[in-house]
């Protein structure tokens, strides 16, 4: 039996390997796919397109200013002169965001009544929109701070010292790359499980395969190994890259990384054999693959909170196995998780998969007959 079952998942790996498209499916997409989502996904904003209109010109309005063109978030791309220079720098898009400071700053600044300084902002797009003004509002807390000490004046009696665990400098990066090894991966084994059966009726092998000695069982368990055995060399090429390129640290056990990876690859190719034991061509297991892969990553919390979502969504959620994966990921990578503290996304993984792979051999010999 098991010499059977080796000889069928030698023969879907050959397949795979000897077809020139199956092969830039499984290395060309995946990799172009990484650094696109790796360098490109963030949530950081670097360098917007910050104008200034300095109506004050005094010192303190100066070190504002410079304080501005300092920081990494912020590029300045031009001075103004008036205001009527202000609506088209946002109009056109060309400022994200406009620094308005008035003719007597510096003088309510002496004086201790507190400058006012107006920011403008580009709001077609809130997310960045917000970024930029946090971004702007930190600035300004510590010219606030700076200034009073340098004038001898009292500042605030409390101060809040923020310390970020897990993710010190709060890069984006290190939340949304590990997530795409998840991502990529299930993109992989299920667009290779999906074609498995659909392969062999599309070519009229799949009469051939049913007289061999295999019973359905055994076929499926060859065909299943093929999409486990490269989900695993995917992720394991993609883990490389998020830490040796990415420069995300793995703080974690690899065993627990891996064994995450061994369930979650259960269940996407338990999902796989499913798609492809319904789908008669290699057209219809390729559109059902991706049937499933837009509300997986949608519903498992890869861009949006999950607690964000209606509570029936909510529900939803736990019926897809990427949600799981996900925090196990994140968990290894950020926080060093154990197998103890990640058990709770275990468990989960495996029933789906046992689910998955029963309801595929179901349909696999119902649609035998």
């Amino acid at each position: 039996m098991l010499q059977h079952i080796l000889a069928l998942a030698l023969k879907e790996l050959l397949a795979l390997i000897r077809d020139p498209r199956s092969r830039f499916v499984l290395i060309g997409p995946p990799i172009a796919q990484l650094l696109v989502f790796g360098f490109a996904a963030t949530f950081d904003l670097n360098q917007a397109p910050l104008a200034i209109l300095d109506q004050d010109g005094g010192a303190p309005a100066r070190e504002l200013i410079a304080r501005f063109e300092g920081s990494t978030n912020f590029r300045v791309v031009r001075r103004l002169r008036h205001d009527g220079e202000v609506a088209p720098m946002i109009d056109t898009r060309e400022a994200l965001l406009v620094l308005r400071i008035g003719p007597r700053f510096t003088a309510d600044v002496a004086r201790g009544a507190g400058g006012q300084v107006q920011v403008i902002l580009d709001g077609r797009n809130s997310n960045t929109a917000m970024t930029a003004l946090n971004y702007a509002r930190e600035i300004l807390i510590d010219f606030n701070g700076a200034w009073a000490e340098g004038q001898g004046q009292r500042g605030a009696q409390v101060r809040l010292a923020i310390r970020p665990w897990y993710n010190p400098n709060l890069e984006s990066r290190w939340f949304i790359v590990p997530g795409i090894v998840g991502l990529l991966t299930l993109v992989v084994t299920l667009v290779v499980t999906s074609l498995s059966v659909a392969r062999e009726r599309e070519a009229g092998t799949f009469d051939q395969l049913l007289v061999t000695p295999l019973r359905p069982v055994e076929i499926l368990i060859g065909k299943s190994i093929p999409g486990v055995l490269i989900g695993l060399a995917q992720g394991s090429l993609i883990v490389l890259l998020v830490v040796f390129a990415f420069g995300v640290p793995l703080r974690g056990s690899l065993g627990a990384l891996y064994l995450g990876m061994g369930l979650f690859l259960l269940s996407a190719v338990g999902v796989g054999l499913m798609i492809s034991s319904l789908a008669v061509t290699q057209q219809q297991g390729l559109l059902g693959a991706f049937l499933f892969l837009v509300p997986s990553v949608i519903l498992s919390g890869f861009a949006t909170p999950i607690a964000n979502m209606p509570q029936a969504v909510q529900l939803l959620t736990y019926l897809d196995p990427l949600r799981y994966f996900l925090i196990v990921l994140r968990g290894v990578f950020l926080e060093g998780d154990s197998y103890a503290l990640l058990l709770d996304q275990y468990w989960p993984m495996a029933l789906i998969g046992l689910a998955s792979l029963t309801a595929a051999g179901w349909l696999f010999r119902h649609r035998m007959h």
